[in-house]
C-alpha cells in the first residue's frame, strides 16, 4: 500500500457542480487534508428489495441523492443526505406516467436528468425526462434512441448524452441501431447517432479484437453504447460498448463519432494474469489457462495527466442470452481442436475448464467448426488507456479477484463466469492525487486505487458494500454537506445506499 502525502491546502479539481457524471474533474478547490486509503462506512439506508438502489445523482443545492428504483415501482427515490450518516428518504418521483422506466440519472446545477427505456416496447424510442431538484417538477422530456442505459451531463452542463443500447427482442424480430444521444440544454434539441457509417470497417476492427456477433442482421444493430465519460472541456466523450469490445470516441462539437477502438484480448495463460475458472474445485485457486477474455467493458472514467486524457474501463463482459440467439456455451459442451487442445478431455474437467462459460461464435480461427482458440467473457479487471490513441497503458491483472479473495468477498460461485465482475468505475482528484474507486458486482465491494502515474497505479484499499454494487458515486469535499469527501455506493442486490468517508491526515 502506497501513501502520497498532499499539504494542507492542495489544489484538488473536482465534479462540476450537482453532476452524476462522476468523471469529470476540473474545478479547483482547497480542502481538508484526506487520506485516500482510509475509507470507511458512515451512513447507509435501505430503500427496497432487489433492484432498488441502482444509480445515485447528487444535488449540492438540495443535498440530496436521486437513486433508480425498480423494485416493483417505478420512480426515483429522493434521499436527504444533509447528515450522511443518517440519510433520509423524502420523497419520490412516480415515472409512470411517462411510459418509461429509469435505468440512469445525472444532475446539474438544479436539473435531474432520467434516462427511461419504453414500458410500451422496449425496442422503441426511450426518453430523457429533466426534472427541478427542488420541488421535481417536470421542465422537459424528449425522445432518444431505443433503451437508454446510462445518462450524464457535460461538465459545462452545456449537452445531456445517453447511451441508447438498442437491444433487439427475444426473438430477434425488432433489433434496433445503438445510438448515442446528444441533447443541447439550452434548447432540448437532440442530435442522435448510430455506427452505420463504421460498417466498412467491421473487417478490420474484428482483427483488432472488436466484435460482431455472426446473427447481427447489420453492423449498427449489433452496436450497443453502454456508458459514457465526457472530457473536462466536455468537447469528447468516450462510450463503452460493451457486448462488441469496444470504446466510440465523440466530438461533441461537431457531434460525430469519430473513432471506435477495439480493445483486443486478454491472454489468460500467463502468471500474472492466472484466474480462477472452476466452481467444482471446491478452492479457490489461481492459474494459467490457454483461455483469452475479451475486455467487455461496463462502466467508464477518465482523468488527465500531463495534458494526456486517460479513460479507465471497468471490464465486466456480458453475455447475449435470447431466444433466438445466445452466445454463450460451458467450455465442456464444445468442440476443440485436437492439434490445439492435445488435452482436451483434461481440460473439460469440471475441476478445470470444463464449467467455464465461453463465447460461442469467436475462437474457431480456421473456419472448420470447432474451437482453436477459447474466447472467455470479460477482463477481470479495470484497464487505463490512452484517451487519444485507445491503446491501453495498464491492466490490473488478475489484482481484483485476488485482493477480494483476501478480503473474503470473492464469491468461488462465479469462477466459471466473469470473476469479481468490475462494474462501476469512478475517476476522481483528492489532493494532488488522482483517486480511482472500482465497483465489483459480485464480490460486494470496492477497491480503491492511486492512478496518479497511470502506467502504475498503487493499490490502496478493499472496502464491503451492500449486495451487488451497480452505481459508485464520488461527492468532493467542496460539494459535500460536511465538507469532506464522500463516496456512496448504490446496491441493486439489497437495495441499500451505503455513504463511505477517508480518515483526515
Amino acid at each position: 500500500m502506497k501513501n502520497l502525502s498532499i499539504s494542507l491546502f492542495a489544489a484538488l479539481f473536482i465534479l462540476a457542480s450537482c453532476n452524476n457524471d462522476e468523471n469529470s474533474n476540473n474545478e479547483p478547490e482547497v480542502v481538508v487534508n484526506e487520506n485516500p486509503a482510509t475509507f470507511k462506512e458512515i451512513g447507509s439506508i435501505t430503500i427496497g428489495g432487489e433492484a432498488a438502489a441502482e444509480i445515485s445523482a447528487y444535488c449540492e443545492k438540495t443535498k440530496r441523492l436521486f437513486t433508480v428504483n425498480n423494485s416493483g415501482v417505478n420512480q426515483i427515490d429522493v434521499i436527504d443526505i444533509t447528515d450522511p450518516t443518517k440519510p433520509t428518504k423524502i420523497g419520490k418521483i412516480d415515472l409512470v406516467a411517462y411510459e418509461g422506466a429509469a435505468n440512469s440519472v445525472s444532475v446539474f446545477d438544479g436539473k435531474l436528468a432520467v434516462a427511461l427505456e419504453s414500458t410500451v416496447n422496449k425496442q422503441g424510442n426511450g426518453k430523457v425526462i429533466v426534472f427541478n431538484t427542488s420541488d421535481y417538477s417536470l421542465i422537459k422530456q424528449v425522445t432518444v434512441g431505443a433503451l437508454p442505459d446510462m445518462i450524464t451531463f457535460s461538465p459545462d452542463g452545456k449537452f445531456i448524452m445517453s447511451a441508447n443500447e438498442g437491444e433487439p427482442n427475444t426473438d430477434y424480430s425488432q433489433d434496433p441501431n445503438g445510438t448515442v444521444s446528444i441533447i443541447e440544454t439550452s434548447t432540448y434539441s437532440v442530435t442522435t447517432l448510430d455506427f452505420s457509417s463504421f460498417s466498412s470497417q467491421a473487417t478490420a476492427l474484428a482483427k483488432d479484437g472488436f466484435r460482431v456477433s455472426k446473427f447481427a442482421k447489420s453492423f449498427a444493430q449489433d452496436i450497443e453504447p453502454e456508458y459514457i465519460t465526457i472530457s473536462d472541456d466536455s468537447k469528447t466523450a468516450w462510450v463503452t460498448l460493451q457486448e462488441n469490445n469496444g470504446v466510440a470516441k465523440v466530438d461533441l462539437t461537431s457531434k460525430t463519432i469519430t473513432a471506435i477502438y477495439p480493445l483486443g484480448l486478454k491472454d489468460y495463460n500467463t502468471a500474472e494474469n492466472a484466474i480462477d475458472v472452476s466452481d467444482k474445485d471446491d478452492k479457490v485457486a489461481f492459474n494459467p489457462w490457454k483461455v483469452k477474455g475479451l475486455y467487455m467493458p461496463d462502466a467508464i472514467s477518465h482523468f488527465t495527466v500531463n495534458n494526456t486524457p486517460y479513460f479507465v474501463t471497468a471490464n465486466e463482459g456480458d453475455a447475449r442470452e435470447y431466444d433466438a440467439y445466445s452466445d454463450v456455451k460451458r467450455m465442456k459442451d464444445m468442440t476443440l481442436d485436437a492439434t490445439a487442445f492435445p488435452d482436451a478431455a483434461t481440460l473439460k474437467l469440471e475441476t478445470n475448464l470444463g464449467r467455464l462459460n465461453l463465447i460461442t461464435d469467436m475462437g474457431d480461427t480456421d473456419g472448420d467448426g470447432d474451437l482453436d482458440q477459447m474466447v472467455s467473457f470479460g477482463g477481470r479487471s479495470f484497464s487505463i488507456w490512452n484517451g487519444n490513441t485507445g491503446k491501453i497503458v495498464f491492466d490490473s491483472k488478475n489484482d481484483v479477484d485476488k485482493k477480494t479473495n483476501e478480503l473474503g468477498t470473492y464469491d468461488d460461485k462465479r469462477s466459471d463466469d466473469k470473476g469479481s465482475e468490475p462494474e462501476a468505475v469512478v475517476a476522481a482528484k483528492m489532493g494532488t492525487q488522482n483517486i480511482l474507486f472500482v465497483g465489483l458486482e459480485r464480490s460486494d465491494a470496492f477497491m480503491v486505487y492511486d492512478t496518479t502515474n497511470p502506467t502504475s497505479p498503487q493499490y490502496l484499499q478493499t472496502v464491503k458494500t451492500g449486495d451487488a454494487p451497480e452505481g459508485i458515486l464520488f461527492i468532493p469535499a467542496s460539494k459535500s454537506p460536511t465538507k469532506r469527501s464522500l463516496l456512496v455506493v448504490s446496491s441493486e442486490g439489497d437495495g441499500s445506499v451505503k455513504i463511505y468517508q477517508p480518515d483526515l491526515k
